[in-house]
């Protein structure tokens, strides 16, 4: 992923460098376990702690050579490792048995940075919901006036469906969170199984059941298509703030700096860029997602077709989900709520978002449905074609609506109120 969209927290563990690193670290595991079966002197295993991770650069001029990174990264290790010691690296192993169990680990790894900015992000839109709650705002559906709700109301759906997208996250977590040091075609045939308990179990891993030479590609989907469904929950939040952001609506607009410039030809320009970004970003997730699934059928016990994908769209997918929910906690932290603009949009209609309430009323005296229905409808259309509030339309076929207030519609709402509380106590505690 390009630089404009990482963070260099989550771009660390993507490096060349992190990736060899981690190589270090199973070879290393790997060499202890066999130490332990004594099939690897001690004296060895001494020799190989002591070689330093080889450099990106080595190994890519060796690479360069052999067209094969794993050989090439076990040669530069082993450069530093007297010979009689450098023979027992990578004992029984083949080099999935690395590539995959140091996968797991760094997807371990990246998945819970992840987590961590999701759990922000849930507890700056629980947050801002309680402190809006009361906020009222006109409702739309089809993008057309409804009835009203509150502003606090919208923005704790958002909450509980990052929620979910938290908990889809954490069961994806556990099933890449694996290794498999399992020989050529999965079967232990040159490797004891210690050993991939041993190294899984110091790395935090479970173990792949059926190993087939590598970790199963469906583990990977998965959490792709987990970080998808998240960046479509965030494409939702950041939708409704640039529908919300428009100029005849202005009921909130983005945080902006002293310096912020809109438009390099329009200077009244204040544009939702930062919530546009978020949806651009949500249609690459989705495209990798796709990709992923590409991934799961490999030929027999295994192919590398898998390879070159995965380069690459595990990265940016990671990437490009951390930095989106990072940038979705700092726009919802930021933004600015003009109650007094949704307040305004309600009495703008003069009356009309109240007239599910005076069906009601007319229904609850015992009047036919149809008849309730039309003579509504009537008043609605009338006020909306000749200026006139509802209000007045509905007073001329003598039905008195009561006062026409939006709490009406909010008589209920405390029980929406104590569900959040306890999303916003979980943030609390985490």
């Amino acid at each position: 992923m390009i630089s404009r969209y990482s963070l260099p927290e989550m771009a660390e563990i993507w490096s060349d460098q992190a990736r060899y690193a981690t190589w270090v670290k199973v070879e290393l595991l790997a060499s202890q376990a066999q130490t332990l079966l004594g099939r690897v002197p001690p004296d060895a295993l001494a020799d190989i702690r002591s070689a330093r991770v080889p450099s990106a650069e080595r190994v890519a001029e060796i690479e360069r050579e052999r067209d094969h990174e794993i050989l090439s990264f076990l040669t530069a290790f082993c450069e530093e490792i007297p010979d009689d010691s450098a023979r027992w690296v990578h004992l029984g192993m083949t080099s999935y048995d690395l590539v995959d169990t140091a996968l797991g680990y760094n997807l371990a790894r990246a998945c819970d940075l992840l987590l961590d900015a999701v759990a922000r992000l849930r507890g700056v839109l629980a947050e801002k919901a309680a402190e809006h709650w009361d906020t009222v705002c006109i409702g739309r559906t089809h993008g057309m006036h409804a009835e009203p709700t509150t502003f606090g109301h919208k923005l704790a759906g958002f909450a509980f469906a990052v929620d979910r997208a938290m908990r889809r996250l954490r069961a994806a977590r556990d099933e890449v969170a694996v290794g498999t040091i399992s020989g050529s075609v999965g079967t232990y045939a040159l490797i004891d199984p210690f050993v991939e308990k041993y190294v899984c179990g110091e790395l935090g891993l479970g173990v792949e059941p059926a190993p087939s030479q590598v970790v199963a590609r469906d583990r990977h989907a998965q959490l792709v298509q987990a970080a998808a469904v998240l960046g479509a929950c965030i494409e939702q939040i950041a939708t409704e703030v640039r529908l919300l952001s428009r100029t005849e609506v202005r009921e909130v607009e983005e945080g902006r700096t002293s310096g912020y410039q809109g438009s390099s030809a329009m200077p009244h320009k204040r544009n939702p860029t930062g919530s546009e970004r978020l949806v651009g970003l949500a249609r690459l997730l989705r495209g990798h997602a796709g990709t992923m699934l590409e991934n799961v059928a490999l030929w027999h016990e295994r192919d590398l077709s898998h390879s070159s994908v995965e380069r690459v769209v595990l990265p940016d997918a990671m990437i490009v989900a951390h930095y989106q929910t990072t940038a979705a906690a700092d726009l919802v932290e930021s933004l600015e709520v003009f109650p007094e603009r949704m307040r305004g949009a309600i009495d703008e209609t003069g009356g009309l978002a109240y007239s599910s309430a005076v069906l009601a009323g007319l229904l609850a005296d015992g009047t036919e449905r149809e008849h309730a229905y039309r003579t509504v409808q009537a008043a609605a259309n009338g006020a909306t074609d000749s200026g006139e509030t509802f209000g007045a339309r509905l007073g001329a076929q003598g039905i008195d609506a009561g006062p026409l207030e939006p709490e009406r519609f909010l008589v209920h709402h405390d029980v929406i109120l104590k569900r959040l509380e306890i999303l916003r106590d979980m943030g609390h505690q985490a």
